[in-house]
């Protein structure tokens, strides 16, 4: 990595509070903004994103702006009352993660390659890092796997931009456990499993630790002050998807 990224931020003895509603002292922090759909959305990813982090050395402070099933091309134009653009001028983000929708590099591939383009320039003009969420096939055509990969690598070939191997981790994962309950029934969207997993990939990529104190249970603090769980997952899963997670990502190095 590059630039902000991997520059070390003299925080001092600093109260941290990130979204995830957790207080940190003296570790370094990334603002990540996440731009998407419901795979972003699902099961709360940023959230749990920002709890995992708490483990490594680095916090990630997500913030996301989603709509459901929105293409980059409308994050792009502003429609359906999306503000996209403009968050990512005004918000000092250290990184800003594009998610195109989920048939987006199948079906309409020039499109996908266009506007992933376009937001990583406005992306590195503002001093962030542009990284692209590489997801997965749909539960009935794993077989697509390989197209969505191979559009979502290509690309950040051309644009310098890094890739967080979600769908491939997803794929590792099914080739080792059949069993092992990715999908929301839909056949799309995200179980808790699946996002845990997905947020292991993050974090890894990002931070490059996925340390083995990860927590199984995500809790968050309300407005209030309470104590909110958003996702129990039992611990030998926690194991299987971290050693997933850093498999896949240790293949991109």
């Amino acid at each position: 990595m590059s630039g902000r990224i991997i520059s070390t931020m003299l925080i001092g003895i600093l109260s941290l509070v990130t979204l995830s509603g957790f207080g940190q002292t003296g570790k370094d922090t990334l603002r990540v903004l996440f731009v998407g759909n419901s795979y972003t959305y699902f099961e709360n990813l940023p959230q749990v994103v920002s709890v995992l982090s708490e483990q490594t050395g680095t916090v990630l402070v997500t913030e996301k702006i989603t709509i459901g099933g929105a293409k980059l091309s409308e994050h792009w134009r502003g429609a359906r009352g999306l503000t996209t653009r403009n968050k990512i001028n005004e918000g000092n983000y250290d990184i800003v993660v594009l998610q195109e929708w989920s048939l987006g590099t199948v079906s309409e591939r020039d499109s996908a390659v266009m506007y992933l383009g376009l937001f990583s320039e406005l992306v590195r003009r503002t001093g962030a890092s542009p990284f692209y969420y590489l997801t997965w096939a749909r539960e009935k055509v794993p077989q697509q796997q390989e197209t969505i990969s191979k559009v979502y690598r290509e690309t950040a070939a051309l644009n310098r931009a890094a890739v967080v191997p979600a769908g491939e981790a997803w794929a590792e994962a099914r080739a080792l456990r059949p069993d092992f309950r990715l999908f929301n029934p839909d056949g799309t969207h995200p179980s808790a499993l699946g996002t845990y997993l997905t947020a292991c990939v993050f974090v890894a990529t990002i931070t490059g630790e996925l340390p083995e104190t990860i927590p199984g249970v995500i809790a968050i603090k309300d407005a209030q002050g309470e104590d909110v769980i958003l996702m129990m997952t039992d611990q030998l899963d926690v194991e299987f998807c971290r050693r997933v997670a850093l498999k896949t990502t240790e293949k991109m190095k």
